[in-house]
Formats: structure tokens, sequence, C-alpha cells
């Protein structure tokens, strides 16, 4: 496990599934790095008139530009074909090298949301096959037992401890601006430790998802 914050990327791309995913899952390393010109694509939900005006609402505050598209999301998480996400986000992409992607992990952030795996592999595979430029890929590293309990930071992945002031600052971005009550699971859940696994080498990690995308240590 690391938790030294040697963050030096200039350029920085967040790939998620849906609005919010950007601030519960990494919110407190956006917050934390402002020198950074953040980039975030959403690939669902860009046609819901309630979430998508959040979204945009919620990069102002994260001082973040972005974009969203509108892959189906509804209840029944029909699945879909890899080519199809694909093709949505690299119409999504900017057209420009970054330091670093940030995406969903390939087993996602708990038990389970389809759309987080999907779009992983989307990215993972997108950066092996160069079609996305950048010289470091981070997923996000979370568990929840099998949902035994709420996710929390992989133990022996990279951790990131939030200082108070950015943690509550993220956790309004989700109570106030996106407007989840504090009962509920986005609430509840903002991690006070965000966690990620790293990776420089294409190859790496995309024998890593070929292998389930499990990791024991750095």
């Amino acid at each position: 496990m690391g938790t030294e914050n040697n963050f030096i990327a200039k350029n920085a791309i967040v790939i998620i599934a849906h609005p919010d995913d950007e601030t519960l899952w990494c919110g407190g390393m956006i917050l934390t790095h402002p020198e950074c010109n953040w980039f975030v694509v959403s690939l669902c939900r860009g046609k819901d008139a309630e979430r998508a005006p959040k979204f945009y609402q919620c990069l102002k505050i994260l001082k973040a530009k972005g974009i969203m598209g509108d892959l189906d999301d509804g209840p029944a998480q029909t699945p879909l074909k890899n080519k199809i996400v694909k093709d949505v986000l690299l119409d999504l992409l900017p057209d420009e090298p970054f330091d670093l992607v940030i995406t969903h992990n390939p087993s996602g952030e708990y038990t389970r949301h389809r759309r987080h795996e999907e779009v992983s592999r989307a990215v993972i595979e997108s950066w092996y096959q160069h079609k996305i430029s950048a010289n470091e890929l981070w997923t996000f590293a979370y568990e929840d037992g099998n949902k035994e309990y709420l996710p929390r930071a992989e133990k022996m992945a990279w951790q990131f401890p939030l200082s108070e002031k950015i943690w509550k600052q993220k956790y309004t971005l989700i109570t106030q601006t996106y407007g989840f009550p504090p009962e509920g699971f986005e609430a509840t859940t903002t991690p006070r430790i965000e966690a990620f696994w790293k990776f420089n080498n294409p190859q790496e990690v995309y024998q890593w998802l070929q292998q389930g995308g499990k990791l024991t240590a750095n």
C-alpha cells in the first residue's frame, strides 16, 4: 500500500459511467490538485434532464471541463456490446494527449454495476490499442466484500487519505450539488480514503484485465 502524494500530472482525464462517479470515487484527488487540467467524460445520462445539469455544475466547482454521452443506463442494465461502448467513448474523447487517465475498475467498485465494468474494459482496451494517448492509467480500487459492507479502499492499493476539509467539499458535492440524501448509498459511501491501482504499461494492464482485474499488491 502506498500513500505518498506524488501527483505530477498536468493534464488528466477521468472517464466514468455516470455523473457523480467522478466525485464519489476521485473527487478528493481532483479537489486537491486544481493545478491540473482535468477533463471528465461521463458515458451515460447525457440526456437526463435532472442529472446532466448537476454534472456540469459539479464540474464548475471542481474547476474541470467535461462532456457527456448517452449510453443506455436503464434499470435492467442490459449488457452493451464492447464496440458500442468504445465507439461512444472515442467519439467523446478530446483529440489530445494526457499525462493520466483514471477510470473504473474492471470488477467495478461494488457488487455490481455492469456499466462500470463495461466502461473500464473499453478504456483499458483503448489505451492498450493506442486509441487513448496517456502516459499512465489508474483504476479506482474499492471493494464491498460481495455486498457485506459499503465500498471501501482496497487494502493493497495506492491510497489517498483526504483531509477533513477536502472530504467535506466532496460530501457537499454529493449531497447538495447532486442532491443525494444523507442516508442514501452515495452519501454514506463517500470515501474518506480514495484508492487506485496504477499502471504505466498498457501491456501489463491489458493482461490484468484478461485475468479479471484483481490485484493483491502494488
